[in-house]
């Protein structure tokens, strides 16, 4: 009888079903994590990037994780970056590198890109990048005296480009130099017609006097000599005639950098890509689809093992919402964009 009598009770107990476990909260953009895959990612685009300038991070827009397993996930971030005074051929490390102010004719880089994350160490898989300079309109809203960036393969720019470099070679003592590229370039016609511009060099296998007698024989210095260098130079022409032009020259870098712009013909200064640009595009090193989360297997398998528990994790937040809040509560701020480093663009 107390047999039967403990079976009726435990068939009126409640039957309880396990109820999945809501979705952790996302990562935030300011979150220590997301500043560090930021990190990663900014220094990967940056050294396996061949033309142009250092980027630096200016707010990471979004972050979205997707778990694989124990200790390992995969990162999706998108990428706001601002372009620096550093050339990517500099030595110089990103943290001490100036990034362009607005009036300066900023460029942009808008970046996806993917990581994962195993135990805590992180590796690049993929990036995609597109990169601009900002509005002329909007510059000329701020500072209307400013001149804007002009055309890399403006003629008076390779015409100034090719006297400085004359110029510096003529009054050279060491290595002779042969362009490499036109990094950018301004062109002022008010109050006086100016050109200003920067652009990378090498010092080639000849010196200065060699090359008078045969230039054509001058070649860059090889991997394991190399020495790439960095010039300004500013051109009046007008209203008095004026050249001045400053080249420095980083000396050898261990490992030398990996810049496939060496295996062509650069004596124009510029890649068959920047023809009729005014910077250098980020895309044309970054240009992965996988890097964006909406071309990703990853995100497809998350969305359908979530769906199970989107309802349960709805309704707790309804219920959630429904607790009476004490006076002068201040809801915390969205994960997500995160906070501007420099400017907004």
């Amino acid at each position: 009888m107390k047999a039967l009598v403990a079976l009726i009770l435990l068939v009126q107990l409640p039957i309880h079903k396990a109820v999945p476990a809501a979705p952790p909260a996302p990562l935030g953009c300011d979150d220590p994590e997301s500043e560090a895959a930021a990190a990663a990612a900014v220094n990967y685009i940056n050294g396996h990037s061949h033309h142009g300038y250092k980027f630096a991070l200016n707010r990471i827009e979004d972050i979205r994780v997707v778990p694989q397993g124990p200790n390992n996930e995969i990162m999706f971030l998108e990428l706001d970056l601002l372009e620096t005074e550093c050339h990517i051929l500099s030595p110089t490390p990103l943290e001490n590198c100036t990034v362009r102010s607005f009036a300066e004719h900023a460029v942009e880089g808008d970046c996806d890109v993917k990581l994962q994350k195993v135990d805590g160490t992180l590796s690049v898989l993929a990036s995609k990048c597109h990169s601009h300079a900002d509005s002329s309109e909007d510059i000329l809203k701020v500072c209307p005296d400013c001149p804007l960036l002009a055309s890399l393969n403006n003629t008076e720019v390779l015409e100034t480009v090719s006297a400085a470099l004359n110029d510096y070679n003529s009054k050279a003592t060491d290595a002779y130099l042969r362009l490499l590229e036109i990094g950018r370039a301004k062109v002022q016609y008010h109050p006086a017609h100016i050109v200003v511009a920067e652009f990378a060099v090498g010092a080639t296998n000849c010196s200065s006097e060699d090359a008078k007698a045969n230039v054509g024989a001058c070649q860059l210095l090889p991997e394991d000599q190399s020495n790439f260098g960095f010039c300004t130079t500013t051109m009046v022409k007008r209203p008095s005639q004026d050249l001045q032009v400053d080249c420095q020259l980083y000396g050898h870098q261990v490992p030398a950098p990996d810049i496939p712009l060496l295996s062509q013909d650069t004596s124009a200064g510029l890649p068959p890509s920047a023809v009729g640009f005014t910077n250098h595009n980020l895309g044309l090193a970054h240009n992965n689809p996988v890097a964006s989360e909406s071309s990703s297997s990853e995100i497809l398998r998350s969305m359908l093992a979530a769906k199970s528990v989107t309802k349960r994790a709805v309704a707790v937040a309804a219920q959630h919402d429904k607790v009476p809040r004490p006076v002068g509560f201040v809801p915390p701020p969205p994960p997500c964009p995160g906070k501007i480093r420099h400017f907004d663009i």
